[in-house]
């Protein structure tokens, strides 16, 4: 087995690790994004009665990360990083494969335990591949890389329910006039087809995560060992005992579960917003590729701009000051201005985790696994937050719930001016400002 500190990876593997890395993202975005079609799309197949109901979509998949972010830094002492990702994979195989009997038997909890499996798969994933694009070359361009395989996130994500979409609400509109109108075993019957909808793409995605975690078991992808990491931290890490006492991290732990938290809301809430303000669901299921849009068009812009014309803390402080003027922007119009707003939050949000992440992790050495999977139990805000929303969505409307995502964004902007280097010992590594 090969092993390498991030330079040497850097300079003897070239851009392959980063290829690889990036396939994986295609993964993340497109099987996370699927959420935002699975919500109005199990509403109607599982008869949901109201809003909070449907975003326990959200929360199943992303609770995941925060139960077993931990454990997964656990796997991975043992397995290393790319044994860890392959299991990952094949974990996640195994929740899509549990969307057959879900569709099968129309049952809601089996959909949400495929959803969990899922999520604990992608814990995994997440918690290997991110530390490995900030390792894998120098740390003040480290939100340049993660912008690069952001892009084959944002993609996917942008790809995936167009796909989903189409197979599943793509006479949502009709179909959901003709269930209000029929009862007894001829509603049945027309919702189990509806839910049978999902055994064919799932059934696909199974075979191509077992393929995928094959080809990554036998690849060249080389292991990162981060103990190495330690002696370019120098004496400021010398003294350190536990994560704890790294304050950067910890706010920067709260950080990214707020920003996870606004980002799913962006993506996944858009498509319901736009039904409630008089849009056909057929038009409305595009809604959320246009927040995926402008991630990417984030991403483009971070890979040009950092570290070349502004840093990744610069970067972050702009976008969560962007966001604040999006999000008001969403909260005082209506209609499609208002719908415009929302998806310009996937803009503001795109550079949000490339920048918090190496500015999270900046100079934790021998703790970067465990600084990792503290970052990783954050995306557990996505779990919970959406909930939130849905939860002032019954109470007041779809519109007013996005006051939610004003003092969150007000955090991160925090974050980018002072919260990052709270507690940190001045480095010659240390990232710029």
């Amino acid at each position: 087995m090969n092993v390498y500190s991030g330079s040497a990876v850097s300079k003897k593997q070239g851009l392959h690790p980063l290829v690889i890395i990036g396939v994986l993202f295609f993964v993340f975005g497109f099987v996370t994004w699927l959420g935002s079609v699975l919500i109005p799309y199990l509403k109607i197949a599982c008869q949901l009665e109201d809003v909070v109901s449907s975003y326990l979509v959200a929360f199943a998949f992303y609770i995941s990360y925060f139960i077993m972010a931990l454990p997964s830094s656990v796997v991975l002492k043992y397995t290393g990083f790319k044994k860890g990702m392959a299991l990952g994979l094949l974990i996640m195989a195994a929740g899509a494969l549990l969307f057959i009997p879900a569709a099968l038997s129309r049952t809601y909890s089996v959909f949400l335990l495929g959803l969990f499996v899922q999520g604990t798969g992608l814990s995994i994933l997440q918690t290997a591949s991110n530390p490995y694009v900030t390792i894998l070359g120098p740390k003040e361009s480290a939100a340049k890389r993660i912008s690069i395989v952001g892009i084959c996130n944002g993609v996917a994500g942008a790809v995936a329910p167009l796909i989903l979409g189409a197979i599943v609400l793509g006479d949502a509109d009709k179909l959901q006039s003709k269930i209000d109108k029929i009862t007894g075993d001829e509603k049945i019957a027309a919702l189990n087809a509806l839910a049978h909808r999902v055994i064919l793409p799932y059934t696909v995605m199974t075979v191509l995560l077992v393929l995928l975690a094959a080809l990554v078991y036998f690849s060249s992808l080389p292991e990162i060992d981060t103990e190495l990491e330690d002696e370019a931290t120098g004496i400021s890490n010398k003294h350190k005992t536990n994560i704890f006492q790294f304050p950067h991290l910890i706010i920067g732990v709260i950080t990214l579960f707020l920003y996870v938290g606004v980002e799913v809301i962006a993506g996944d809430t858009i498509i319901n917003y736009g039904a409630s303000q008089g849009i056909p669901m057929s038009t409305a299921k595009f809604f959320t590729s246009l927040t995926l849009v402008g991630m990417l068009i984030g991403y483009i812009v971070g890979i040009i701009c950092i570290p070349k014309y502004i840093s990744q803390r610069q970067a972050l402080k702009i976008s969560a000051f962007c966001a604040i003027i999006f999000a008001l922007g969403a909260l005082f119009t209506q209609g499609y201005t208002s719908i415009s707003f929302v998806a310009l939050l996937g803009l503001a949000n795109s550079l949000m985790w490339p920048s918090i992440w190496p500015l999270a992790i900046d100079g934790l050495g021998k703790f970067t696994k465990i600084g990792s999977s503290l970052l990783i139990m954050a995306i557990g805000g996505g779990a919970i937050l959406p909930l939130i929303y849905g939860r002032l969505a019954d109470k007041y409307s779809f519109h007013q719930a996005y006051w939610l995502v004003v003092p969150c964004y007000i955090m991160i902007a925090f974050y980018a001016v002072k919260g990052y280097k709270l507690g940190k010992t001045p480095a010659p590594t240390a990232i710029p400002e």
